[in-house]
């Protein structure tokens, strides 16, 4: 805290929490604050969550349900909200997207206004400004939307009910942009992917110099709580990563480093080298299965690692005294730490 950052409120609302960003936010927030109602899918997901601390009160429901978001406001009284609901990999349709991350970000936004919330974070994505034009270009916060595909049209529309909420006087609020993040509590595409790189399966497009900003969940949280009451950011949005960007062929390099760390037995093959020409077939088509209202993820990914994605923090540093403690190899090694506590098939 500084002494011009507002006062740290005692009650928090988190959507999203049981998913991989939600679950590390809401341990951060167990040990400080007196509340922390979280919106959770399951009952299995509340019972994992009850188990973190006294001060969690988990509300079983869908960010869709007008009545859940009731239950989860309900009684709440002076607090912040954090909004993490969303979904990058929809499982059956593409609609999925827009009646998460859209609309259910409209009807965060209504219950937060009726229930008087002091500050509104809500958690964006890279994807509503697209791709860089060349590897040494970074988005800053003046970039202009350039959605890539299905999923960053949908958290560009949510980002804009969030500025339109703002710029109405309706509530306070702040958004963070973060990139392609890693850490601990990650799903299972996660442990494949770790998994791949351990055996030499992963894919690299192309020589590897494509620039990808990535952020650590660590550090995206502490960026997340400076956003929360640092006093420059109402109606601002900030680029959230780790210091500086990688090379695609860093991070593969970088990752198996870190698995070789944890004692690890890691392939000593070069990655599975694939054409730029490969990737962009894969976009092409992605393109078309999303245009008709389908998702194939393996195909999705293997498109976007085609291109550079990176950021400029600059921003977050100077207003929000926002700094990434962490890099990848380290955060790396946590993660991979989280696995194999977890019993993963690494």
């Amino acid at each position: 805290m500084t002494a011009t950052d507002q006062t740290l409120p005692a009650n928090v609302v988190v959507t999203g929490a049981s998913g991989w960003l939600g679950q590390n936010l809401v341990r951060a927030l167990a040990g400080e604050r007196e509340r922390v109602r979280c919106l959770v899918r399951t009952d299995d997901d509340a019972s994992l969550l009850s188990v973190v601390g006294p001060t969690i009160e988990p509300v079983v429901g869908d960010v869709r349900d007008p009545a859940a978001l009731d239950r989860l406001f309900e009684g709440i009284g002076s607090a912040s909200v954090f909004h993490a609901a969303g979904v990058i990999h929809p499982v059956a349709k593409m609609r999925e997207l827009f009646d998460v991350n859209v609309g259910g970000t409209q009807l965060t936004l209504d219950r937060a206004r009726r229930a008087s919330v002091v500050r509104f974070v809500h958690v964006s994505s890279n994807s509503p400004f697209g791709t860089n034009a060349r590897p040494t270009d970074r988005f800053n916060e003046d970039s202009p939307f350039d959605p890539y595909l299905g999923y960053g049209k949908s958290k560009m529309e949510a980002e804009q009910l969030v500025q339109r909420s703002f710029d109405h006087g309706d509530l306070e609020t702040v958004i963070v942009r973060p990139p392609w993040f890693y850490g601990p509590h990650h799903p299972a595409r996660q442990t494949q992917f770790l998994s791949a790189i351990r055996r030499g399966r992963f894919p690299l497009v192309g020589d590897g110099t494509q620039q990808r900003s990535m952020v650590f969940t660590g550090n995206l949280v502490h960026g997340m709580l400076r956003a929360e009451v640092a006093a420059a950011a109402p109606g601002r949005a900030y680029w959230i990563a780790d210091a500086e960007p990688y090379e695609l062929s860093d991070i593969l390099a970088t990752i198996t480093r870190a698995l070789a760390a944890e004692g690890l037995d890691v392939t000593s093959r070069s990655p599975r080298s694939i054409p730029r020409l490969g990737a962009r077939f894969a976009e092409t088509i992605d393109r078309f299965v999303q245009g008709t209202g389908r998702y194939v993820q393996a195909v999705h990914v293997l498109g976007e690692l085609n291109h550079s994605i990176a950021c400029d923090i600059s921003r977050a540093r100077a207003e929000i005294g926002y700094d990434p403690p962490t890099a990848l190899f380290d955060g790396m090694r946590e993660a991979i730490r989280f696995s194999l506590a977890n019993g993963d098939a690494l």
